[in-house]
This record gives C-alpha cells, sequence and structure tokens, in this order.
C-alpha cells in the first residue's frame, strides 16, 4: 500500500447475477485525510465500488484492503452515510445518531453525549427530540452526516449525499464539509454525478467509464482553498481547468 494510503483496491471487478458486468479491473489508492470523489456517467458503478469499499457488497474478483487490513464485511473505521438519508422513522434525532453507538454497546449516557455534540456541530442544536418526518431533506441529511461523525470512524463514505436538495442548499452543505474537513483528521470517499461538485470539493477525483466502470484518469485539481471564500474558489484557475477538463473526458461518454 502506498505510505500515504488508506484505502488500496486491488483488481476489483463485479458482476451482478452472473451476467451485468458493473466493475472491471478497478486498481486505486486513496489518500489519507483527504476527500476523494468517484465521478462518471450513470451506470458506470461508482456506488458499486463505494458499497465494496464500505463492505456493504463483495466484489466478484479481487479485494479492498483498509488500513492495512484485507475488507470482508462492514468496520468500525469505515461509516456510511445513504443518499435516501436510511433514518429510523421511529426514532427520533437523538436515537437516530447515536444508533451506531448502541450498537456497540456503548452506555446511553455516553452515547447521548456524543450524540448531541455532533447534533449541534451539523447545525441541528434543538432538534433532538423530532422526528424524521418532522424535518426537511436537508436535515435530514444533516443527521445521516452526524450519525456517522458520532461513530468516530477514520473513513466516512458518502453516496451523493447532497443530490436531494436544492442548490442553495447543496452549496451551503459543500461550504459546511469542507469547514469540517479543515477541523477533523477523517477520509472522506464521495460520490457525485456533478462536475462542478467535484471539483469544488476534492483532493483527488477518480473519473470512471461506462459500464463496465474502469479508471479513465485520476486528476488531482490542486485548488488552493486556505483563507479563500467559495466564490473565489469556483473563480479560481485551477477549478476552472479542473471543470473544462473532466468535461472534456465524460462528454464523450454521454
Amino acid at each position: 500500500m502506498p505510505v500515504d494510503a488508506i484505502v488500496e483496491v486491488k483488481e476489483v471487478g463485479k458482476i451482478y447475477d452472473g451476467v451485468v458486468e458493473a466493475l472491471t479491473g478497478i486498481n486505486l489508492a486513496l489518500p489519507e485525510g483527504k476527500l476523494s470523489t468517484l465521478l462518471g456517467p450513470s451506470g458506470c458503478g461508482k456506488t458499486t465500488l463505494l458499497k465494496i469499499i464500505a463492505g456493504l457488497i463483495s466484489p466478484s474478483r479481487g479485494e479492498v484492503w483498509v488500513k492495512g487490513q484485507r475488507v470482508d464485511g462492514p468496520g468500525p473505521e469505515r461509516a456510511f452515510v445513504f443518499q435516501d438519508f436510511a433514518l429510523l422513522p421511529w426514532a427520533n434525532v437523538l436515537r437516530n445518531v447515536a444508533f451506531g453507538l448502541e450498537l456497540r454497546g456503548t452506555s446511553k449516557e455516553d452515547r447521548q453525549e456524543i450524540a448531541r455534540k455532533h447534533i449541534a456541530e451539523v447545525g441541528l442544536k434543538s432538534f433532538e427530540s423530532s422526528y424524521p418526518h418532522q424535518l426537511s431533506g436537508g436535515m435530514r441529511q444533516r443527521v445521516g452526516l452526524a450519525r456517522a461523525l458520532a461513530v468516530d470512524a477514520d473513513i466516512i463514505l458518502m453516496d451523493e449525499p447532497f443530490s436531494s436538495v436544492d442548490e442553495q442548499t447543496r452549496r451551503k452543505f459543500q461550504e459546511e464539509l469542507l469547514d469540517l474537513l479543515r477541523h477533523k483528521k477523517i477520509t472522506v470517499i464521495f460520490v457525485t454525478h456533478s462536475i462542478e461538485e467535484a471539483a469544488y470539493l476534492s483532493d483527488q477525483i477518480v473519473l470512471l467509464s461506462p459500464r463496465p466502470g474502469t479508471i479513465s484518469k485520476i486528476i488531482q485539481p490542486d485548488i488552493d482553498r486556505q483563507g479563500k471564500n467559495p466564490d473565489e474558489i469556483r473563480r479560481d484557475k485551477n477549478y476552472l481547468d479542473t471543470v473544462d477538463e473532466i468535461w472534456q473526458i465524460l462528454k464523450h461518454y454521454v
């Protein structure tokens, strides 16, 4: 495994029902403490690859290593943020955020303290007693993120987490995610369909080809975000060049 890699994917392929080949020959190293994005056309296997790394599904061939250990299922060092939130409808915000800790056997007092901390961190303080049906889509997504943060995982895997909210909320979430990463030493693996979102957020972008998904190119935007507001980042030459470079590749897949 490369020195700075926390995840290594080796010759991974996935075939569904013995017929549909979703991925083939994926070799990939994902750096620790960085945000890496999987990007490509619909059906290219982005979510499949993310779930294989998470240990939620098994590859048909090849293997994944996380922190020097071969993946054979979910693990405490990985937390998944689902596109559809996957919240417990019968549980309030506090219980939902604490649920992963409950499964680990953390005492009620400790897990509630930890959950309250992360609920406040994602801007939902005072909503601890609310239920999912009482929250907007954006708020439910914040609950999902708080739940992932609460288990103190080294790696957070995010499957198109902002796709179900309006553009204004999406941009706000992007800014908050970058701010969160500035303060926490965590690794994020992020799936999106948005070229602009990938360029804005990522330290590394993995472009996948149409099915069966293979790696077309790995791009490192090299955008200096330090001390810049969001509008300045989106006017940065490296950001604009990255968006154009990605489009020049992906437009041939449309």
